[in-house]
């Protein structure tokens, strides 16, 4: 993973009425892209949630607290949001379900993208999957923590075919654009991993499951560590996202 890139991130997860993810996709690849870019943001990535058919997730990005401020006003009181928001939020039942996010280091950003996104019209999505992982803490992730990620959970998911892409944590920033909700007094550390298609991401759960390594000398420390178990979203790409 290279250098920094977008300091901040939310994690939106939208649980939407039943059979509208294709109709907000189309709209959301369609319209809210390249609109939410000019003014300042970075559409990280958008998915299917693989085990929720209602559950519609993305990361967009950010240089810092108060350009978020900037270009969320700039784009939710600008002229495309005003155009489709009814029509997006027609799709929705809820979308305050996100979590606000920093790289744990400079080097655990999001990369910059391996190639052009997709044009607009594009509706074939990629085979690729990408599993997110996250731990919740009873208080924030700290040092320890981080290092125990770096030498024992990082090299036993890579023994089982995984290479995470980016890790996150809480950013307990005050919310600078308050009417959008974020979630609050939550500690989590965020990891997320690319895989060639669904198949090879079975396979790594498999071979974690049956792991000797990860079951007896990487999990009773991490389970310790932990608040409650970890989620796991299995995430499919639209046919634009950069992920």
């Amino acid at each position: 993973m290279d250098g920094a890139r977008c300091p901040v991130v939310e994690l939106r997860q939208y649980t939407l009425h039943p059979g509208q993810r294709d109709a907000l996709i189309s709209l959301f690849d369609r319209e809210f892209v390249e609109s939410q870019e000019a003014v300042g943001m970075t559409v990280l990535g958008q998915f299917r949630d693989l085990d929720d058919p209602d559950r519609f997730v993305w990361l967009r990005g950010f240089d810092d607290m108060r350009h978020r401020a900037e270009a969320l006003g700039s784009f939710y009181g600008g002229p495309v949001w005003k155009a489709h928001r009814e029509q997006a939020n027609a799709t929705m039942i809820d979308s305050d379900d996100v979590l606000l996010l920093r790289p744990v280091t400079a080097r655990t950003g999001f990369p910059a993208p391996a190639a052009a996104r997709p044009p607009i019209g594009e509706t074939t999505p990629p085979p690729s999957v990408v599993l997110v992982t996250i731990y919740y803490g009873d208080g924030p992730f700290d040092k320890t923590f981080v290092e125990f990620f770096d030498r024992q959970i990082c090299p036993a998911l890579t023994e089982a075919g995984a290479t995470p892409l980016a890790c996150l944590r809480s950013e307990h920033a005050v919310n600078t654009f308050p009417a959008l909700p974020v979630r609050t007094g939550e500690n989590v550390f965020v990891w997320f991993a690319r895989f060639a298609d669904e198949r090879h991401l079975i396979e790594h759960l498999d071979r974690l499951e049956h792991s000797d390594r990860w079951r007896d000398k990487v999990l009773p420390t991490l389970s310790a560590m932990l608040a409650r178990a970890p989620q796991r979203l299995r995430l499919a790409p639209t046919a634009r996202s950069l992920l």
